[in-house]
C-alpha cells in the first residue's frame, strides 16, 4: 500500500465524520478547516483560496466526496512528502472521527488503545471504500494480539466467532473492530494492563514497523561507560531511549546496505557483545544472554537484507501476499461463476431444444391419436362380429346364476344350522358354568367340614391330657384322696362340658355332611344334564366335544386334607378310643 492510499483511508474517515447527516456531502466550511489541518499536520504549505477557486462555479451547497478528491489530489497529495509525523496526522483524523462515532460504553480499554486499533485497522483494512476488514485480516490482527499478551491462541473460539459472522456478513467495520477487541471478547482472563500492552506492542510492529525491541546495555563513545538504554528496531535505523515508555529519546544508529553486525568476544566484564558498524561510527551492544544476543544479530542482519534488496518490511509484504492470496481466490470464484453461466446457459440451450422435442412428441402424440381412432373404428366393427357369441354366452351365464342361486339356498341353510350349533354351545356354557358353581360349593363345604375334624381333634387331644391327669390323680397317696377327689370332680365336670362340646361338633359335623350329600346331588344333576347335551350335540354331527368332569364320589375329610383311611377304618378307630376311655372310669 502506498503513502497516498495510506493517507486517503485515513481522510475518508474524517470526510465521513464531516458527513453528519450521512448524505454523502460535508459543508465548505468544515472542508476549509479540514484541508488546513491536513496541510499543517502534512508540512504542506496551505492556499486558503484555493479551495474557494475549485469550487467557485458551484453553488453553496455542501460537496461530495467525489467532488472534493480532485481538490484533494491537486492541492495536497500531490504536493506531499514523507517528510512528516504519521502518527501525529492520524491523530488528527482520529480525533475528528472518534468524537462522533466511539461508543466508550463497556469498553476495557483506553482511548489511545483504541486510536491504535483505529490505526491497524486503516494498515489491514482494503483499497475499497466503504473501509471494513476481511475475516482473514481480522484473525491475523487477533493472533498478533494474543501472542502480544503472552496467551494461547484458542482456534475453536474464533472458528465460532467466524460463524457467527458469516451468518451476518464477511467484514467488520473499524468501530465494531475497536468493539471486539475493547469488550475483551478474545481476552479472557486477561487484565486491562496486559491488553494495553499487546495492543501498543502490535502497533508498534505493524504501524511503526518495529521488528524488534527490548533492554540492552550500549558502550558510550565519549566517556566509554555502559549505559541500559531501551532500543527500537526498524527496517531503517535503530532508535535507543531512557526507557520504554518513549518519552526520552536519547539517539539513533541509522542503517544502510553497507552497515553490518558483528559478534564480539567477551570483555571489560561484560558478555554477549556484538557491535554495529556504520559508515561513520560503530556501536559496541551487550545482552543479558546468548538467545537474546543472537536474536538481536538476526533480526539486524534482517535490516540489512531488506535495505539491499529494496524490500517492505516483512508484515507489509505478508499483507501484500494475503491480498494477493484473496485476489486470487475472488479471480478463480469469479471464474467459477463465469461457468456457471456458461453451464447455465448451455442449460437453457438444452431447454429449448428439449422444448423443440416435447412439441415433435405432441405431434407424434396427435398422430398417434388419429390412429388409435382408426383402430377403434375397426375394434367397433368386430364388436358388431362378436354381439352374436355375446347373446349365446349370455344364456349360458343365466344358467349359472340359476345354479348360484341354488348354492346360495343351501349356504343359507348351513349357516342356520351352524346358529342352531352356536346356540348349542352357548346353553352348554352355562351348564358347564353351574357345574363349575357347584364344585366351587362342594370346595366349600369341604373347608368347613375339615375345619369341624380340627376343632375335634383338638377336643380329643384335651380330653386324652384330662384322662392321663385322672390317672395320676388315682396313683397319689391316700392321704391326699379327698382332696384329689374334688380335683377329679372339678375335671369331670370340664370333661363333660368337654363331652357336650364334642357331641355339638359331631352335630355339625352332620350338618356338614348333609351339605355335602346336597351338593353330591346338584353335582349328579349337573352331570346328567351335560350328559344330555353330549347326546344332542353327538346328533348333531359331533361338532362339539364337551370336557366331563371326574368322578367325585364320597370321601373322607381330615384336618389335613382328604383322609388317608376308609369309613370302616374309621369307625373302628373311634369304637377302640371308646373303650379306652371306659377303663378309666370303670377304674374309678
Amino acid at each position: 500500500m502506498g503513502l497516498r492510499d495510506e493517507l486517503l483511508k485515513a481522510i475518508w474517515h474524517a470526510f465521513t465524520a464531516l458527513d453528519v447527516d450521512k448524505s454523502g456531502k460535508v459543508s465548505k466550511s468544515q472542508l476549509k478547516v479540514l484541508s488546513h489541518n491536513l496541510c499543517t499536520v502534512m508540512k504542506i504549505p496551505h492556499d486558503p483560496v484555493a479551495l474557494e477557486e475549485h469550487f467557485k462555479d458551484d453553488d453553496e451547497g455542501p460537496v461530495s466526496n467525489q467532488g472534493y478528491m480532485p481538490y484533494l489530489n491537486k492541492f495536497i497529495l500531490d504536493k506531499v512528502q514523507d517528510n512528516f509525523d504519521r502518527v501525529d496526522f492520524n491523530k488528527m483524523c482520529w480525533t475528528l472521527c472518534a468524537r462522533k462515532n466511539l461508543n466508550r460504553n463497556h469498553l476495557l480499554i483506553t482511548d489511545d488503545d483504541a486510536f491504535k486499533i483505529w490505526c491497524i485497522f486503516n494498515f489491514l483494512s482494503e483499497d475499497k471504500y466503504p473501509l471494513v476488514i476481511v475475516t482473514e485480516e481480522i484473525e491475523y490482527f487477533l493472533r498478533k494480539l494474543t501472542e502480544a499478551m503472552g496467551g494461547s491462541w484458542v482456534e475453536e473460539r474464533f472458528e465460532e466467532y467466524r460463524t457467527q459472522l458469516s451468518s451476518k456478513q464477511q467484514c467488520l467495520s473499524v468501530w465494531e473492530l475497536i468493539e471486539l477487541i475493547g469488550t475483551g471478547h478474545f481476552s479472557m482472563g486477561m487484565d486491562r494492563q496486559t491488553l494495553s500492552m499487546g495492543i501498543s506492542e502490535a502497533f508498534q510492529e505493524l504501524i511503526l514497523d518495529v521488528l524488534k525491541q527490548g533492554y540492552m546495555l550500549k558502550k558510550g563513545h565519549k566517556r566509554k561507560n555502559w549505559t541500559e538504554r531501551w532500543f527500537l528496531l526498524r527496517p531503517n535505523a535503530i532508535s535507543y531511549y531512557v526507557s520504554e515508555d518513549l518519552t526520552e529519546k536519547k539517539g539513533d544508529i541509522m542503517l544502510d546496505a553497507d552497515c553490518c553486525v558483528e559478534s564480539l568476544p567477551d570483555k571489560e566484564g561484560k558478555k554477549c557483545l556484538f557491535i554495529v558498524k556504520c559508515s561513520e561510527k560503530s556501536f559496541e551492544i551487550s545482552v543479558s544472554d546468548k538467545k537474546k544476543k543472537q536474536e538481536w544479530i538476526q533480526a539486524i542482519q534482517t535490516c540489512f537484507t531488506l535495505l539491499k534488496r529494496d524490500l517492505p518490511a516483512p508484515h507489509h509484504e505478508a499483507r501484500q501476499r494475503r491480498r494477493e492470496l484473496r485476489q486470487k481466490q475472488q479471480a478463480e470464484l469469479e471464474q467459477l461463476e463465469e461457468r456457471m453461466r456458461e453451464l447455465q446457459f448451455a442449460n437453457e440451450n438444452k431447454q429449448r431444444e428439449l422444448e423443440a422435442m416435447r412439441k415433435k412428441l405432441e405431434e407424434a402424440a396427435a398422430e398417434a391419436a388419429e390412429e388409435e381412432r382408426r383402430r377403434l373404428q375397426t375394434q367397433s366393427e368386430l364388436q358388431d362380429r362378436y354381439r352374436t357369441d355375446l347373446e349365446r354366452e349370455k344364456l349360458v351365464r343365466q344358467q349359472m346364476e340359476e345354479q348360484v342361486a341354488q348354492k346360495s339356498c343351501e349356504l343359507e341353510q348351513y349357516l342356520q344350522r351352524v346358529k342352531e350349533l352356536e346356540d348349542m354351545y352357548h346353553r352348554l356354557e352355562e351348564a358347564l358354568e353351574a357345574e363349575r358353581q357347584a364344585r366351587q360349593d362342594e370346595e366349600t363345604v369341604r373347608k368347613l367340614q375339615a375345619r369341624l375334624l380340627e376343632e375335634e381333634a383338638s377336643k380329643r387331644v384335651e380330653l386324652e391330657q384330662l384322662h392321663l391327669q385322672q390317672q395320676i390323680a388315682i396313683s397319689q397317696t391316700e392321704a391326699e384322696k379327698q382332696e384329689l377327689e374334688n380335683e377329679r370332680l372339678v375335671k369331670e365336670t370340664a370333661l363333660q362340658a368337654a363331652m357336650h362340646q364334642l357331641d355339638q361338633l359331631e352335630n355339625d359335623r352332620q350338618g356338614a355332611l348333609q351339605q355335602y350329600q346336597e351338593v353330591m346331588k346338584k353335582l349328579e344333576h349337573a352331570a346328567n344334564e351335560t350328559r344330555s347335551w353330549k347326546d344332542r350335540v353327538a346328533h348333531h354331527e359331533g361338532l362339539i366335544r364337551l370336557i366331563q368332569p371326574g368322578s367325585k364320589g364320597p370321601q373322607r375329610i381330615t384336618n389335613w386334607g382328604p383322609a388317608a383311611f376308609t369309613e370302616k377304618e374309621l369307625s373302628l378307630r373311634e369304637k377302640d378310643w371308646q373303650e379306652k376311655r371306659g377303663r378309666p372310669a370303670q377304674a374309678q
